[in-house]
């Protein structure tokens, strides 16, 4: 048993997110002994969220956090019927397979902040959602450097994006 490093689960749909939390870390705080792959049956829902691709309607702080972390992959689709009794949901099968950072955070408490503060109203241009917690002028130039517009919505920017804008704002919080 020793150098068990994999994770192969069907695990309860309405504490999905504190499980992934456990197993990967979070953008602040990874895990410091990451797993070599986790396979999970989720909700179909959350599925589609944790392997979201930016500027889909899926896309968000979930998938930015997962996705910081981990490759996703869905699987494939395991219908209700496959269960009984049958859920009143579809499922999924997805595989994280934690990963080296390519180009980490500077300040990954600074990251985790912007990416609440960036989905907290998901309608919004980021530039409003991050108003007077950043410098719109910085925020600006950011964008244009990474060739967004600045109407950008959070749901936009892709991880590397938002790993940017934490290295390059400053916060005023």
């Amino acid at each position: 048993f020793q150098n068990q490093n994999k994770v192969v689960a069907n695990i309860p749909y309405n504490i999905t997110a504190p499980i992934l939390e456990k197993l990967l870390g979070d953008v602040d705080a990874p895990n410091p002994n990451p797993y070599e792959s986790i396979v999970l049956l989720v909700q179909k829902e959350v599925g589609d969220r944790l392997c979201a691709k930016p500027g889909s309607k899926t896309f968000g702080a979930l998938s930015v956090r997962v996705q910081y972390l981990a490759d996703c992959e869905s699987i494939c689709h395991v219908p209700p019927k496959a269960f009984y009794p049958p859920p009143k949901v579809d499922s999924v099968v997805v595989r994280l397979t934690p990963r080296t950072i390519p180009v980490p955070a500077e300040n990954p408490k600074k990251m985790a902040t912007l990416i609440k503060l960036g989905f907290s109203s998901r309608r919004k241009m980021l530039r409003n959602n991050l108003k007077g917690q950043v410098d719109t002028d910085e925020l600006q130039t950011l964008l244009e450097q990474r060739n967004l517009p600045p109407e950008s919505r959070a749901e936009c920017l892709a991880v590397e994006d938002w790993v940017a804008l934490a290295n390059g704002l400053t916060l005023n919080v």
